[in-house]
């Protein structure tokens, strides 16, 4: 780092929010690492090490702090975010406005940027899609769609109409229920995620309110030249009994069959990622050469980012070749919470 490291002690010893997002503590006596505002009790100036980025903290072994919690965006421990957050778990299906927000004597503008740098979505969007959500679900369970509409919370056919049009990629009545393809909804502790799967394979994995969704629900329904419903299929079980053996800290291997889609060089790239062990990370240019296509990395990255099978095809492994996170579908706090998580894993695994 350029900054020299007496003065990030010194900063570290006052806290200093100038540092956020700039530069980070290794505790070598605790194997942890922390943001330098973090609560806990500070460290000797020879038990440290800094770093200017937590993909450097990752790769020297160090844990992620639990009371300062690194990897999270910053502005999920702001009073704002955290607030609203609160507000959102304690009635899902309140129809949040911007009134409401001025009522709790909170600035829309202020809250909509904090929420965008922290999930890259303003909080009555998410507060929208926790509403649709209910609605979709309800429909799923055979629901007529004003029922589902009324258990959505929204107050307007149209509206519901609408947002579950924007979501699924067609219009709530015209689900029959015998639909090859159904989507569902899984839980996770980053998010729910949205499942497109036949009785026999998973077509598409994403976190919900990801931008591209609408495009790729529309992009499966074309491939699989068949409509999309709603519902729980045999493949879907299945995903899910992987998913939480990941989250747990199981096995980080899917065993879930997926649908093919994409081109050979996509396909390549993707078969790539696979072998990425977890817990460790690759640039593109590194999985460029792993495919022996070193001149493609711009390429690489683009068909890293076509990936609609979040997890199963691990593109959260893949960072600058700077060390930093990156992009990523689901959101860069995820890709970080994700990285730790299968090293933590790993560590448990080799004990």
């Amino acid at each position: 780092m350029e900054t020299d490291p007496d003065t990030l002690y010194d900063a570290l010893l006052a806290r200093d929010h100038g540092y956020e997002g700039r530069a980070w503590v290794g505790v070598q006596t605790t194997g942890i690492f922390c943001r330098f505002d973090c609560p806990a009790r500070k460290p000797k100036r020879e038990n440290v090490t800094f770093f200017d980025s937590v993909a450097a903290c990752l790769d020297a072994g160090f844990r992620p702090c639990k009371r300062c919690c690194p990897l999270e965006p910053s502005t999920v421990q702001d009073p704002v975010v955290q607030t609203l957050l609160a507000a959102l778990q304690a009635d899902p299906l309140h129809r949040w406005t911007e009134d409401d927000l001025r009522a709790r004597g909170i600035d829309p503008s202020t809250a909509r940027r904090a929420f965008r740098r922290a999930f890259g979505a303003t909080f009555l969007e998410i507060a929208r899609l926790r509403r649709l959500r209910a609605g979709v679900e309800a429909r799923a369970q055979g629901a007529r769609v004003i029922d589902a509409q009324l258990e959505a919370g929204f107050e307007s056919a149209s509206g519901f109409r609408e947002a579950f049009s924007r979501l699924m990629g067609r219009a709530p009545g015209t689900l029959s229920g015998a639909e090859r393809l159904k989507a569902d909804f899984i839980d996770t502790p980053l998010g729910p995620m949205i499942v497109v799967a036949d009785e026999a394979q998973v077509w598409l994995l994403e976190f919900a309110g990801r931008k591209a969704l609408a495009t790729e629900l529309k992009a499966v329904q074309r491939e699989a030249k068949d409509p999309i419903g709603l519902g729980r299929t045999q493949a879907t079980a299945h995903l899910a009994e992987d998913l939480a053996r990941y989250f747990e800290g199981g096995s980080p291997s899917f065993t879930v069959p997926t649908a093919p889609y994409g081109s050979a060089f996509s396909n390549a790239v993707w078969a790539a990622l696979r072998q990425i062990p977890p817990g460790t990370t690759c640039s593109y240019k590194d999985l460029a050469k792993a495919i022996d296509r070193p001149e493609a990395v711009r390429a690489v990255a683009r068909a890293n980012g076509a990936n609609r099978l979040a997890l199963i095809v691990p593109c959260h492994r893949v960072i600058g070749a700077d060390g930093g996170l990156g992009g990523y579908g689901g959101g860069v706090w995820r890709k970080r919470w994700l990285i730790a998580h299968e090293r933590e894993a790993g560590r448990g695994v080799a004990a």
